[in-house]
């Protein structure tokens, strides 16, 4: 019985040394870091990976994330330079860089870089009009950026962009905007309808100027032709009187033929409108004489 009962005590011995040993090793994650401290003191940081810890001698002091993180911030009330009082929120991405001095230097890292995003906020947003404030976000954001980044390198944390999520100025400020962006707006269309309204006539006069023109030259090669059609009926009328003259003087004409002639020269000089045609009594000298011309021009 006393054998069982020592056997028993050994087992149960071993177990509990077992536990102990096990609960001494500690694995730290991935992108993790763990503040060590002895007898309450800082020792060291464990990185990633298997480490071993004395009971009673070593505490885990704090678990850091070396992740980035995100922290969202309230509303703050912010005065621009023209007094305007409007809710400003931020959003602070961070990553933390030393474990060590995010551990040891500041009491409450997060509440600490909320006061301080928010106070600088208010002297940035301050120095500006509301109209660069809402224009500039990207100019706020960069300042922003900055200053938390120098201030926090003492607390282990490195900033790497501050956002403004949202500006929300009164509502009589969001009133007076929606009537001016209105006016804007109607000044805009009226401007393109003017626009399109002289465009419009300034291409119509010259549609306009350019059919006159056409028509102008139209008419002008009209007359043009109709000239050269007049000029060239002429001159083919004068070389047929000229032809039938050379014919006649070649066919050597009688006395009697240009005394027929005569007469029908005569009846011409009448045109038709005369009742009476007066005969020269020397009709037939008239033909000699006709005659006598022909031969000399032989």
């Amino acid at each position: 019985m006393f054998i069982i009962g020592k056997v028993l005590f050994t087992l149960i011995f071993i177990i509990l040394v077992i536990m102990l040993l096990a609960s001494c090793i500690k694995i730290v994650p991935q992108a993790n870091s763990w503040i060590i401290e002895f007898l309450g003191k800082y020792h060291t940081t464990w990185e990633a990976g298997i480490h071993f810890k004395i009971p009673v001698l070593y505490r885990i002091a704090k678990k850091v994330s070396l992740k980035e993180q995100v922290a969202d911030f309230e509303p703050q009330p912010v005065i621009t330079k023209d007094n305007v009082t409007m809710m400003v929120d931020s959003v602070v991405f961070f990553s933390i860089f030393d474990p060590k001095s995010f551990a040891y230097g500041v009491e409450r890292p997060i509440a600490a870089i909320e006061n301080l995003s928010a106070t600088t906020l208010r002297n940035i947003v301050g120095s500006m009009t509301l109209d660069e404030t809402l224009t500039g976000r990207d100019e706020i954001n960069g300042q922003i950026t900055t200053i938390l980044d120098e201030a926090t390198d003492k607390y282990g944390i490195k900033v790497s962009r501050v956002e403004v999520k949202n500006i929300d100025p009164p509502k009589s400020i969001k009133e007076a905007m929606e009537k001016q962006m209105k006016a804007e707006r109607e000044k805009r269309e009226a401007i393109l309808t003017a626009e399109g309204k002289k465009q419009s006539a300034i291409t119509l006069a010259e549609g306009e100027k350019e059919a006159a023109i056409l028509r102008a030259d139209a008419v002008k090669e009209q007359r043009i032709r109709e000239a050269q059609g007049e000029a060239e009926a002429l001159l083919a009328v004068q070389r047929a009187k000229a032809e039938g003259i050379r014919l006649i003087n070649e066919a050597d004409p009688t006395d009697k033929f240009l005394t027929i002639r005569s007469f029908e020269a005569a009846e011409k000089m009448a045109d038709g409108q005369a009742t009476k045609l007066v005969v020269p009594s020397d009709i037939a000298n008239l033909a000699g004489t006709l005659k006598a011309l022909k031969d000399t021009v032989e």
